[in-house]
């Protein structure tokens, strides 16, 4: 049997550590899964079923992480003790609080819950929305980078920055050929757009969506209906970017006009390009990455913001192909 080593953390009250380990022991039992290890809590204390220095080191960093968030009066769910729990390596505690303490809202659903930037580079992501013109978002799928540049461009649309919010993708995904699909034109795309509806269905709601949609103050098309356009005083989304071309990503770029933003996202380790043809999110990332206007924020897998297991399954995947 593994003796049981106490974690250096040190609680003021039951309380207060029944509400870091979570309600039924829920936080405690997801630190134990993510580390491995078994971890028992009372007597105002925690203990590991563990020798192991390093491990026991993060659970007490760990710990003593959401235990000054408490402190501050700032209150975590299951899906921050996941991401805090990520961050153990090469993070300083202040950045870590700076994420919680000096949260905004972005938007409200449409049921009135307020929405949150979650990850650290969720939150550069939005800045450098803010600040820059072009804004291209390169990681994997579930790290939010097409749902928050759908709400960013919902909130810009309500503050009257911009006068249109335009969504697009390349129509080419998984291989599949639209001419092949039933139906005409907006049906064909319909499934490939559907997570650019699905977002704006939470914000809007689906009737006020479709009303914006047939007044055209929403727009969405495949990219080769961006082709002969100036696109002035919008809101651009690009997704999917990882399926274009150079000539289709030039192409898009140079659609800009005054008063205008473009967000470019993409993950461009699952391009359904042939595999002689370099993405043009590659490319343009790689040449425009210097220039002043122009921000390229990088996410990782620490940043996924679903199920936990998707993390594991992306290392796994990673580790496979080295």
């Amino acid at each position: 049997m593994v003796e049981l080593s106490k974690l250096n953390v040190r609680f003021d009250s039951v309380s207060e550590m029944l509400q870091v380990i979570g309600p039924n022991d829920k936080y405690l039992k997801i630190l134990g899964t993510l580390f491995r290890v078994d971890l028992y809590a009372g007597h105002n204390e925690i203990q590991a079923a563990s020798q192991d220095p390093v491990v026991l080191g993060k659970l007490e960093r760990v710990f003593g992480l959401l235990k000054q968030l408490l402190v501050r009066n700032i209150h975590f769910n299951e899906r921050d003790v996941i991401y805090v729990s990520s961050l153990i390596d090469g993070v300083e505690d202040e950045e870590v609080f700076d994420l919680f303490v000096n949260r905004k809202e972005i938007i409200k659903t449409y049921a009135g819950k307020p929405v949150y930037v979650k990850t650290i580079h969720q939150k550069r992501y939005w800045d450098a929305i803010e600040k820059n013109t072009v804004v291209m978002a390169i990681g994997p799928a579930g790290t939010g980078k097409t749902y928050l540049a759908v709400l960013i461009g919902l909130a810009k649309l309500r503050e009257g920055a911009v006068k249109r919010l335009i969504l697009t993708r390349p129509a080419i995904e998984a291989g599949e050929n639209l001419g092949f699909l039933p139906g005409d034109l907006n049906e064909k795309l319909d499934p490939y757009l559907r997570p650019l509806y699905d977002a704006m269905y939470e914000i809007l709601g689906v009737k006020t969506t479709q009303a914006m949609i047939e007044q055209g103050t929403i727009e969405i098309a495949p990219l080769a209906y961006m082709r002969g356009r100036t696109l002035e005083n919008a809101y651009v989304i690009l997704d999917e970017a990882q399926n274009t071309t150079a000539g289709q990503m030039k192409l898009f770029l140079t659609r800009l006009g005054f008063g205008s933003k473009m967000v470019v996202t993409g993950d461009i380790t699952q391009t359904d390009l042939p595999r002689h043809v370099e993405p043009g999110l590659v490319v343009a990332s790689r040449i425009l990455q210097d220039i002043p206007d122009i921000a390229i924020v990088r996410f990782d897998k620490v940043d996924v913001v679903r199920h936990p297991l998707v993390q594991t399954i992306l290392a796994r995947f990673e580790d496979a192909q080295d």
